[in-house]
């Protein structure tokens, strides 16, 4: 999961947030997480990008706010820094956060994520994911599926379960989650040649 940090309310002239007293260190009013979110919607989505989550947490006088961010094929640390500036631009032209300062966070969704929409379907492709079926079975007594998704269009998903390909609606599956995977500890050591043994113990400059 990429992820950036980097100080914010801040003015080109002002100094650093962390050093800033804001309004004397009284507590400031309630940010709504809901009009953070509508006014960056549109700048992450200018970027090609999906803004996935925004959360503000308080402790003291110090705020944090968090955000999610997602596109098609990733996101990159570049692309996190290039959010994270239009971000913090957006956010100063405003009064969205308010005078006090606070630490802006951006970061792409970590595995734990649960997949709730078409696009992160999509964008699990190829991962083992496991969900539970919303109407309450399938049929053999399971109340989740576990599969390998091997595709999603606009009529819904399609896993790979035990073997057979499956397809399941949207509605069909409640939030899906990720499994993560573990290659065996000798994975790839069946073929080394017993004739190269000792080649490693060369100088580093391999002579």
């Amino acid at each position: 999961m990429s992820s950036s940090s980097r100080q914010g309310s801040l003015r080109p002239s002002s100094a650093s947030a962390g050093s800033r007293k804001g309004n004397g260190g009284r507590p400031g009013p309630v940010v709504d997480a809901e009009k953070v979110a509508a006014l960056l919607d549109p700048v992450v989505s200018a970027m090609g990008m999906d803004l996935e989550g925004v959360r503000v947490t308080s402790a003291g006088r110090r705020r944090v706010l968090r955000i999610v961010v997602d596109a098609d094929g990733g996101v990159s640390l570049d692309d996190i820094a290039l959010v994270s500036r239009d971000v913090s631009t957006a956010l100063d032209d405003s009064a969205a956060m308010g005078d006090q300062p606070y630490t802006l966070e951006v970061s792409s969704p970590g595995t734990d994520r649960p997949l709730t929409e078409r696009r992160h379907w999509r964008r699990a492709i190829g991962r083992l994911v496991v969900a539970p079926l919303t109407a309450g079975g399938d049929g053999e007594g399971r109340a989740t599926v576990e599969g390998r998704i091997t595709g999603a269009s606009a009529d819904g998903i399609t896993l790979d379960v035990d073997g057979e390909s499956r397809m399941f609606g949207y509605s069909d599956l409640g939030p899906g989650k990720i499994k993560i995977e573990f290659a065996p500890i000798d994975a790839g050591r069946g073929d080394e040649d017993p004739d190269d043994e000792g080649a490693d113990e060369e100088g580093s400059d391999g002579y």
